[in-house]
């Protein structure tokens, strides 16, 4: 059995304006001015309370847990008013529909989103039988620690040299090389390409029609284009 695991924000959704919007009230929130937009997004994929400390100068740490509050809230409110529309990349459901369909491959989600975020992601874009095993910041440490993976494969039975992470930033990258699995790297997320290659990404792709040559590659999937096409 292989297990192929995605990250989510600027991997399989473009979530960069909500975001961004929670960074924003979390920093106004304790009367502190919101980072710019790159800069923002320099942190997506952290935990939220390890993004907040990055962003803020050592003498506001202490205002890290009242600004990640916020942000949750913010989420919630946000999402409890249809407000949070994060789009899935083109291509993406295609792919995970093709890899959901084979009898030899697992998906799974390793994210420094919070499980509710998940479920709403899920709950929004008709994936919620689509992944054997979701790991999230509320029971793992943030990346690019491997413990998502690590409790990714623990819980399907996948080894590592049939494990692929991918995901759009070096955290990613990381966090696969710490826990022994293959990575491929995606050009259209939140960190630049020249990241993820000194990170040491396995391969790189510009778009998710590529993803299925790829993962036939590196996992050895021979017959995996053949069996996508049919789907």
């Amino acid at each position: 059995m292989y297990l192929v695991i995605f990250d989510c924000d600027g991997t399989l959704v473009d979530s960069q304006d909500t975001i961004l919007h929670g960074l924003t009230v979390g920093f106004e929130a304790v009367g502190l001015t919101p980072p710019d937009r790159r800069t923002g997004l320099s942190i997506v994929g952290l935990s939220l309370d390890v993004a907040f400390r990055r962003l803020v100068a050592p003498e506001h740490a202490h205002l890290v847990p009242a600004m990640a509050d916020a942000y949750r809230q913010a989420k919630v409110a946000r999402r409890l008013a249809g407000l949070d529309h994060d789009p899935l990349y083109p291509g993406a459901r295609a792919v995970l529909d093709a890899l959901h369909a084979r009898d030899d491959v697992l998906l799974g989600i390793a994210t420094g989103k919070a499980l509710r975020g998940v479920r709403h992601l899920q709950e929004m874009h008709g994936l919620e039988r689509m992944f054997a095993t979701i790991q999230t910041a509320d029971s793992a440490p943030s990346k690019p620690h491997p413990g998502m993976i690590l409790q990714a494969m623990a819980e399907t039975g996948a080894q590592a040299d049939r494990t692929v992470m991918i995901g759009d930033t070096r955290f990613d990258i990381d966090m696969a090389r710490a826990a022994g699995v293959a990575s491929v790297g995606v050009s259209w997320g939140y960190h630049p390409r020249e990241q993820l290659v000194a990170s040491g990404a396995g391969r790189i792709i510009d778009a998710f029609g590529e993803l299925e040559g790829v993962l036939a590659e590196m996992l050895d999937l021979r017959s995996a284009v053949a069996q996508m096409d049919r789907v």
